[in-house]
């Protein structure tokens, strides 16, 4: 009976160990940190009739209930940091910029829940929600179901948000133009913006842009009254302050007096649209912070998700996290290094395994691929040549390049080492494209099959080999193919427009005007670039723009002056062409004569990414390869013509990224 009775309980007792092994299967929250392991207050949810509080001792977060809009955020007791001057409902929200087609009016909405829940309620971990589900018999609001969720974890210094879309089979037709999550600062508060190393200051504040002089659009402000001498006479602009989406991971604004920061952290590009160097807005004057997961600035307004005939979506916008911190120092670079610091933590730990909605896998219900990428250009080397930090990723099945016009799916990149090698982690289950493309070398590279990721295996390619564009070997090149004209003349701003702030630096082309630099330049003659005696880095301008002629702006006509011998005129020459940016544009290309009514090649009217007025480096990647029979040719000099038809306006224009001229095949290097 003894033996019996210890049997049983040491039965049990492997029944008890055998479940305490098994504990992952309970809500999976991340470890902390050994800071954030130290005593702290339990996650605590306060309810009201109309507003929500999730306090962690260390953040309290209050939104608006049911519609889930943020009326106030306090840390370590402090108050309010959102702006009170406003109404608690535009301090801090979800919003979407939507229209009804064939409606071609778009509407501007903070996402409201008419519905709250508690997804999970513990002292570790609470998790929120905010849903609201579209009524069909309504016929002016936009089509969706959105569930938007809030997170706060036990001692962590901020909060996670995310949002959930959804539009089912058979809905009306709609079109989104911009998601994001945005928040307004105390203007009292706050006074110092930090988006990159390089890119932090003192700023203007919004009553200074109120009193300034609007210029050529109402987002450039020259401040002609500001609260702060040293920023009289400079123009602030928030476009000033975009980035690429692969560098823009952490930014936000510091409270010099009260040595406080509120940084959004963006831990993944899974979830933003068109790839690692789509660019869009940060943070700015405000003082505003955003989320932006999708928007058409840099892209043109066909760029947005389109949904028609009752196709089915629904996506996961996020989890972005909002983080808080302090110091004692004074000094805004404490708390920006520990920001960045804190970045590289929620990086690291992606893909999240705390949120709870079955529509965010956790990281064991995703899967990794890897590979080898060399490129073969016989023109350059016999062999194949490891692709050394090329851009590799994995997006909707699409053309060659699509993954740049993508706004509907999710998008998994990585950069690969010297060898060539790359691996991507994390990826959810599904059927991708792969792409790819590498600095220095020019065009997009797409993988002939399409990729199935099945969650918790590891896909290994092997070598893949990408063949750029070639028709022959070089005669001569302008610029560097890098999918952007930062090897070009960037011109100093007019004294009467400028921010200070990037005078001294690589990044010159965030100066506002610098469009009408090209007529200060070359008044009266276009630009001419000889081959051999000119250097790109000095003599060709960054964007082909009009010329400013009194009130009006008049197409423009560039040259490239270059020596051939032994023209093979039975032949067919190349001419490459890669625009890193085109607006309202058309060039035309002429070869040797430069009044003919018909050009030898036109673009036709292209682009819409608008990246000459908004200070950008590039908008979306094209490229044009131009045939040229050797019978239009000369031994001796010629001339390439390259004219900018499209006038009357300032920002019409392109930016080129690299050209290169290929004799024919048979033509020795």
């Amino acid at each position: 009976m003894e033996k019996t009775r210890r049997f049983l309980v040491l039965g049990f007792l492997a029944i008890v160990f055998s479940l305490f092994l098994h504990v992952d299967s309970a809500p999976n929250i991340p470890k902390r940190t050994d800071e954030e392991q130290m005593p702290s207050s339990p996650v605590k949810l306060n309810k009201w009739k109309d507003r929500v509080m999730l306090d962690n001792g260390i953040v309290k977060l209050t939104l608006l209930s049911p519609s889930g809009l943020i009326a106030g955020i306090q840390y370590k007791g402090d108050e309010n940091i959102l702006e009170n001057h406003f109404k608690e409902s535009r301090r801090g929200y979800w919003d979407m910029v939507w229209s009804r087609p064939p409606d071609l009016k778009s509407y501007f909405n903070e996402l409201e829940g008419t519905s709250f829940k508690v997804i999970v309620e513990m002292e570790d971990m609470i998790e929120i929600s905010f849903t609201r589900t579209w009524n069909s018999s309504d016929s002016y609001s936009y089509p969706l179901n959105v569930d938007i969720r809030y997170i706060m974890l036990r001692g962590s210094s901020g909060f996670y948000s995310y949002a959930i879309k959804e539009h089912l089979e058979r809905w009306p037709d709609l079109n989104i133009d911009e998601s994001r999550i945005a928040f307004k600062l105390n203007d009292e508060t706050f006074n110092y913006m930090a988006i990159s190393d390089d890119i932090q200051r003192i700023m203007p504040t919004a009553r200074d842009r109120t009193l300034g002089q609007v210029l050529n659009y109402k987002e450039a402000v020259l401040l002609t009254n500001p609260g702060n001498p040293s920023l009289k006479g400079q123009v602030d602009d928030k476009y000033q302050y975009s980035y690429d989406n692969k560098d823009s991971l952490v930014h936000g604004w510091i409270s010099t007096q009260r040595d406080i920061g509120f940084w959004v952290i963006t831990p993944s590009n899974e979830f933003r649209v068109g790839g690692p160097v789509k660019n869009d807005l940060t943070s700015h004057v405000g003082p505003t912070s955003l989320a932006v997961f999708l928007s058409n600035h840099y892209a043109g307004p066909r760029f947005g998700v389109r949904l028609r005939n009752g196709e089915p979506w629904k996506k996961v916008f996020g989890p972005v996290f909002i983080y808080l911190n302090s110091g004692s120092s004074n000094k805004p670079s404490t708390l920006w290094t520990d920001a960045k610091g804190q970045m590289q933590k929620e990086t690291q730990k992606w893909p999240y395994n705390f949120p709870r909605s079955e529509d965010f896998p956790h990281s064991n219900q995703r899967g990794t691929i890897s590979g080898r990428l060399l490129v073969h250009d016989k023109y350059l080397n016999r062999e194949s040549m490891p692709a050394k930090s090329a851009y590799v990723g994995l997006a909707p099945r699409g053309d060659v390049g699509s993954w740049q016009t993508d706004t509907k799916g999710y998008q998994f990149w990585s950069q690969t080492d010297e060898n060539g090698y790359f691996t991507i982690r994390g990826v959810r289950g599904g059927t991708y494209s792969l792409n790819a493309w590498v600095p220095g070398v020019m065009g997009d590279y797409k993988y002939e099959t399409d990729i199935v990721i099945t969650p918790g295996r590891q896909n290994q390619l092997g070598n893949l080999v990408y063949r750029p564009p070639r028709n022959g070997p070089t005669l001569w090149e302008i610029g560097i193919p890098d999918r952007t004209p930062a090897e070009f003349y960037v011109p100093d701003p007019a004294p009467q427009f400028m921010n200070r702030l990037f005078i001294n630096q690589t990044q010159k082309y965030r100066q506002y005007g610098l469009w009408d630099r090209y007529t200060d330049l070359y008044p009266e003659k276009d630009l001419v670039y000889t081959v051999g005696t000119s250097d790109y880095r000095k003599d060709w301008f960054f964007a082909h723009v009009n010329r400013r002629r009194n009130s009006t702006y008049m197409p423009t006509t560039w040259q490239v002056s270059f020596d051939l011998t032994n023209v093979v005129r039975t032949r067919v020459y190349t001419l490459q062409i890669a625009l890193a940016s085109a607006t309202h544009s058309e060039i035309e290309v002429r070869i040797n004569i430069p009044f003919t009514r018909r050009p030898d090649f036109t673009t036709r009217l292209i682009g819409r990414d608008n990246a000459i007025a908004r200070h950008g480096l590039h908008g979306l990647y094209s490229l044009h390869s131009i045939s040229v029979p050797g019978s239009k040719l000369a031994n001796g000099r010629n001339i390439i013509y390259l004219k900018q038809s499209r006038g009357g306006y300032p920002f019409n224009g392109v930016m080129y990224d690299y050209l290169r001229f290929e004799g024919p095949p048979e033509v020795s290097r």
